[in-house]
């Protein structure tokens, strides 16, 4: 989708500016290790059904977590048909972590 690809190199630019990373390209590497799990590990990894909490980015769907370091997960929120897989919303443990209980 559209919306998380715009959504991954915002990503970039705001865990730059807000000083998470001295440098531009290890904000972009950071970014870029997201993604590659999500492409590599989005058939086979082990998905749970999102809460209702997230229904607002789309019914029937499923989440998987990335663990980014020892401080964040990242989850990762899509819907299936097939051998089809739709990003509907990408979040961390720091923004929605109350919605996990």
């Amino acid at each position: 989708m559209p919306e998380v690809e715009i959504y991954l190199f915002e990503l970039i630019e705001l865990l730059y500016s807000n000083g998470y990373f001295s440098f531009p390209d290890q904000a972009m590497n950071y970014v870029f290790k997201i993604r590659q799990y999500i492409e590599s590990s989005i058939a086979t990894v082990h998905k749970r059904k999102a809460p209702d909490h997230f229904i607002k980015y789309g019914k029937n769907m499923f989440y998987f977590i990335y663990k980014a370091n020892a401080n964040t997960s990242w989850y990762i929120f899509f819907q299936q048909k097939a051998d089809i897989y739709l990003i509907r919303y990408i979040t961390n443990n720091h923004i929605s972590a109350q919605y996990f209980v």
